[in-house]
Parts: C-alpha cells; sequence; structure tokens
C-alpha cells in the first residue's frame, strides 16, 4: 500500500497523535491509573507548579485553545481531579486547582513525564528531523497564514 501524500496529512498526523497518545495511556493504566488521559498531564503539571489558575491561564501555559482546555478541565472535573471555583474578580471567570486526589498522584506523574520525556527524545534522534521542531514550525506557518486561506486560494475562482 502507497503512502498517502499531504492531501492525508490530517489523516496521518491524527494516527500519528493517537499512536503517541494511546501508547503514553497505556503506560498509565500499567502504572495503576487506569482513565487518566494523556492530555490531563500539562494541566496537572501547570497546576502543580503555578497553583490554582483560570482556564484562559491554563490554555495559555498549554499552548490549546481556551476551548480545548475547558474540554478537558470539565473531563477532569468528572474525574475528581480538579475542582471549579468562581475568580475573586469575576464570578464568570473559573479558577481550577488540584484536588487532594490529583495531588497524591504527582510523584508518578513526574516520574511518568521524565520516562515519557527521555522516550520521546529517542524517538526523535531515529528521525531524520526531529519531530518537535517540525511541529513548531508547522504552528508557526499557519499562524502566518491558515490552512483555511490556503485552500482557498487553490479554488477555482467559480467556486467561490
Amino acid at each position: 500500500m502507497p503512502i498517502p501524500g499531504p492531501e492525508l496529512l490530517g489523516t496521518r498526523l491524527r494516527l500519528l497523535l493517537d499512536l503517541l497518545d494511546g501508547d503514553v495511556a497505556a503506560v498509565y493504566a500499567d502504572l495503576g491509573l487506569a482513565g487518566f488521559r494523556p492530555r490531563y498531564t500539562p494541566i496537572v503539571r501547570t497546576l502543580a507548579a503555578e497553583g490554582p489558575s483560570s482556564i484562559r491561564e491554563l490554555a495559555e501555559a498549554i499552548g490549546v485553545t481556551h476551548s480545548a482546555a475547558s474540554q478537558t478541565v470539565a473531563q477532569m472535573v468528572r474525574a475528581k481531579l480538579i475542582r471549579l471555583s468562581s475568580g475573586k474578580q469575576d464570578a464568570r471567570q473559573r479558577i481550577a486547582r488540584l484536588t487532594p486526589k490529583a495531588e497524591k498522584l504527582l510523584p508518578l506523574l513526574d516520574l511518568e513525564w521524565r520516562a515519557t520525556t527521555a522516550a520521546a527524545k529517542e524517538f526523535e534522534a531515529e528521525l531524520s528531523f526531529p519531530l518537535s521542531s517540525l511541529v513548531d514550525e508547522a504552528l508557526a506557518a499557519l499562524a502566518r497564514t491558515p490552512m483555511r486561506e490556503r485552500i482557498a486560494r487553490k479554488l477555482p475562482e467559480e467556486s467561490a
């Protein structure tokens, strides 16, 4: 089967992310953390380092959209890893803080984080170019010119 080209880039990136996240989730399960999702770790680490934070602050700290951070925080609230309270200056603002349950996980999560970081460096060493650098370049290129704009420029004028 031929390797798909750039026209299936999103599909291939989702497969890559599924492979990476799936294996990290399996490590969590191996460590007795079944149900703990890889997307929780950056939020837990940020709250452990910075203390209570708004959803917007979390989104900025981990480099995701406010919507993505809000969805992840909601999942973490259901998992009893985070509790939310109203902001002091603005009651509409939601402030996230770790629960005692999450705080008990910190030593194990730190151990996993160090192992995952070392494994990621080993993985990148096998590649012809570091994937993290390429992802940074791709994000910067899309910030300059979003994919929607790139596609629109390639569509025939009569379709617009």
